[in-house]
């Protein structure tokens, strides 16, 4: 499984809108890494904000 992967799992299983520490914090990730994930996964239209910092799986 991929970093992009794990992120959407862990937003899936969180049900409800997640800013980037508390994915990091959720699926005991890297910041960093986490960072980097949701920026290909926004490219590729697979996330969208609700609000501010905060993201949900499309």
């Amino acid at each position: 499984m991929d970093l992009t992967e794990k992120v959407l799992e862990v937003m899936h299983a969180a049900g409800q809108p997640l800013n980037a520490g508390k994915i990091a914090e959720l699926g005991g990730l890297e910041r960093k890494e986490v960072d980097k994930a949701m920026v290909q996964l926004k490219k590729a239209e697979k996330i969208v904000s609700p609000k501010r910092c905060y993201w949900i799986p499309a």
